[in-house]
């Protein structure tokens, strides 16, 4: 029997698309997305466990896929694999808002799950950009960070307890929905950050927090990071209020934005060579704008503020937020342009930036990067303005100059977008050679068979 009509009848209950299907529909983030030879999307953990089994006995390769808006080629497909789409594992199972913890299926949107939050004055603690299509068990997978990492901290520190199933099959149940529990290995952070290799998250338990009832948001010039970085420190002292947001943006990036978003000189504070999206949370509006005009008036002539306007409507917070969130209009500006996410050590971004500046121009004097990120945590995103794809010997230059001594500094080559298929090179090369042998000994033990999202993030030999 052909693949189509045994996966049909191994998962009754599921929709089943073969590669001609998968050719007509959006891919999303990345076009190799789709390049599986049939798509299957289950509705329940049952069904997913069936579909595992189906393809360990026939060693498929088996690649979980949610809202598709992975960075790093985390899932990409071939012919002859199979894509367990989670996009029918879509329900938000309950909110408990006295223990603050949600118990959701991973193809719960990000989006969706701060709706549902809201009602009870709740949220998850994290946000991106992607929210409205980004899915839980996908940023379980990969660990994702976003906004507010620097508070909150990563999906690493929301998750109270998951549900995964194994490559041979069987469903690991660790649903814990409370926050201490000190009962031997705490087995549920082996498939956080793993991408899928090691099982596939089917069910999540999370932790909630209060939201803020209003917000404000300020532009902020600023000569430099450090000088970026004393207003964040400011505001993270005030008592009464929150910070929320604090997303840096250097002046190469947001000049391309202010161009390609077609704003007027002088709509918005532009000029400095950094420059700083605030978030502050607090009772009302009212209160929140007038602690960031309070606090950015005291801060002003020690943190050298060149500039800076606090919105005054949700239209001018939203046309400030534009500029830090609507990245994909670099890759209209150049054609799959070398994009990089790193973590740097907070007190050494300035310096960071300017020796990969440097070191880029000597690899090609036209290189001038686009440098954006989450300044209280050190997460940059770097995109260099060039036409992608490079060879292989000018991306694995430019990786080198990027990633140079972030390991030995306390940092890391991989911030929050996972190493997935783009990176795996650079995870060889830069990983602590210890971690990666332990690794590659955990995903031989866990899955054997090499079935689940085979060449992601390691040898599966």
């Amino acid at each position: 029997m052909s693949l189509l009509p045994s996966l049909r009848d191994a998962c009754p209950n599921a929709t089943v698309w073969d590669a001609g299907e998968l050719a007509s529909r959006d891919p999303g983030f990345d076009t190799r997305n789709f390049g599986a030879s049939a798509l299957v999307r289950p509705t329940d953990t049952a069904s997913v466990a069936a579909l595992v089994k189906f393809c360990a006995e026939r060693s498929i390769g088996l690649v979980a896929q949610g809202g598709r808006t992975g960075l790093a080629g985390g899932a990409a497909t071939s012919a002859g694999q199979v894509i367990c789409d989670l996009g029918g594992l879509n329900r938000i199972e309950e909110i408990d808002p006295f223990a603050r913890v949600a118990i959701v299926q991973a193809g719960t949107t990000l989006g969706a799950l701060q709706e549902a939050a809201a009602v009870h004055g709740l949220d998850p603690g994290i946000d991106l950009a992607a929210r409205g299509s980004a899915t839980i068990g996908g940023m379980v997978s990969t660990n994702a960070g976003g906004i507010m990492a620097f508070r909150n901290g990563t999906m690493r520190h929301r998750v109270l307890g998951l549900e995964a199933v194994l490559p041979d099959g069987r469903t690991f149940s660790d649903l814990a929905r409370v926050l201490k529990t000190s009962a031997g290995y705490d087995l549920k952070h082996l498939f956080i950050g793993a991408e899928g290799t090691l099982g596939i998250v089917t069910r999540v338990a999370l932790r909630l927090d209060p939201v803020a009832r209003a917000s404000a948001t300020a532009l902020v010039g600023v000569p430099d990071a450090a000088s970026a970085q004393r207003i964040v420190l400011h505001f993270l002292g005030q008592t009464g209020t929150r910070l929320t947001a604090a997303e840096i943006l250097w002046r190469r990036f947001a000049a391309a934005m202010q161009k390609a978003l077609g704003y007027a000189p002088g709509q918005l504070p532009l000029e400095a060579p950094c420059l700083l999206v605030l978030g502050l949370g607090a009772d009302s509006v009212e209160t929140a704008r007038a602690a960031l005009e309070d606090g950015l008036a005291a801060i002003w002539e020690e943190a050298a503020i060149v500039d800076g306007l606090v919105a005054s409507s949700e239209a001018q917070a939203a046309a400030m937020w534009r500029l830090r969130e609507e990245t994909e209009q670099i890759e209209r500006m150049h054609h799959l342009p070398p994009s990089f996410d790193v973590s740097v050590p907070g007190g050494a971004l300035d310096q960071y930036v300017a020796r990969i500046e440097a070191g880029l121009k000597k690899i090609d004097a036209s290189y001038a990067p686009y440098v954006f990120g989450h300044l209280a945590d050190g997460n940059l995103h770097i995109s260099i303005n060039t036409d992608g794809p490079l060879s292989h010997e000018r991306h694995e230059a430019i990786e080198d100059v990027l990633y140079a001594g972030l390991n030995e500094a306390g940092g890391s080559f991989s911030a929050e977008h996972g190493v997935g298929l783009d990176k795996r090179d650079a995870y060889e090369r830069h990983a602590d050679p210890v971690k990666r042998e332990l690794a590659r000994m955990i995903k031989a033990m866990i899955d054997p068979g090499n079935v689940m999202n085979p060449g992601k993030v390691v040898s599966g030999e």
